[in-house]
């Protein structure tokens, strides 16, 4: 399943990739409560499901976090838009690895995705 959300802020690619390190999360994202240790690129979380691995990893325009140990292969992208563009901004892109799932877990993941969103409009 894939989840969107689109953030009304101008960060470029290169401010995201560097303000937004692994023990920032929490401070841009209301879902990830706290970062409990960090280092290099990965580290583990505490967030609205428990306490989570997650990886860290610059791709092009943005940023790609995983979680590999969750039972779902939750993995979020956030790509910037180019600020020339039409419509200048950030896109939340969240995906899981099953096609269905129950309803309140689909409600927790669209509340993760809209954190994000706002987070990024706080941020940028």
């Amino acid at each position: 399943m894939e989840f969107f959300a689109k953030a009304a802020c101008h960060l470029t690619p290169e401010t995201l990739q560097q303000r937004l390190s692994g023990p920032e999360l929490a401070a841009w994202c209301p879902s990830i409560d706290r970062v409990l240790w960090w280092d290099g690129e990965q580290g583990d979380i505490y967030c609205l499901w428990g306490q989570f691995r997650v990886r860290r990893e610059c791709i092009r325009d943005g940023l790609r976090f995983t979680l590999p140990g969750c039972p779902n292969a939750l993995a979020w992208t956030l790509t910037c838009e180019p600020a020339d563009s039409a419509n200048p901004g950030v896109l939340v892109h969240c995906t899981i690895n099953r096609s269905e799932h129950e309803p309140d877990f689909i409600e927790s993941i669209e509340l993760f995705v809209d954190d994000w969103r706002s987070g990024l409009e706080r941020q940028g």
